[in-house]
């Protein structure tokens, strides 16, 4: 093989590998859904028989969003902003493609039920049941107390916390 079939093959292998991780983006609304912020959730994740615990902080920080998640020791797991329909990263911590996931997933079960199809076109609503057909379900006991089922991944069990967080 060529130095420049070698050069050929590996461009094309950056450029698949580049649409890949696009595509494996999470879906984020169309405009910036309103929410009442902050919230404080304990995020409750189940998967093979094995639970692990959370809490996330959502508060809106000029110019967007941001979603901070810890252990129940306070220790930090995963921290971005929202801003202009983009994930950035805030602070020292490296990339986590799982929170970045779920904290999608979060703000589609967020979005205000009269704000669902203008940002969100192709899910459905139904009583206490949504759905973003092959990425996520919610079914609510209440707006801020839910179960989040990812079609090939954990289920979540959200709710709001009370009192004081670490």
């Amino acid at each position: 093989m060529s130095q420049r079939d070698l050069v050929a093959r590996l461009m094309l292998l950056g450029a698949a590998l580049l649409l890949s991780a696009c595509a494996g983006q999470p879906p984020l609304p169309a405009g910036q859904p309103t929410l009442a912020l902050p919230l404080q959730l304990h995020v409750q994740q189940s998967q093979d028989q094995q639970r692990q615990d959370w809490v996330l902080v959502i508060q809106r920080e000029e110019p967007g969003i941001r979603w901070s998640m810890m252990d129940l020791l306070g220790i930090p797991q995963a921290r971005q902003i929202l801003v202009n329909g983009q994930w950035q990263a805030d602070g020292l911590l490296p990339p986590n493609p799982q929170a970045r996931e779920l904290f999608a997933a979060l703000l589609f079960a967020l979005t205000p039920p009269d704000q669902l199809q203008a940002n969100y076109p192709t899910a459905w609503q139904h009583g206490a049941q949504r759905s973003l057909p092959t990425r996520w379900d919610v079914r609510y006991d209440q707006p801020l107390n839910f179960q989040l089922n990812l079609p090939q991944g954990p289920t979540y069990q959200v709710t709001p916390l009370r009192g004081d967080t670490p």
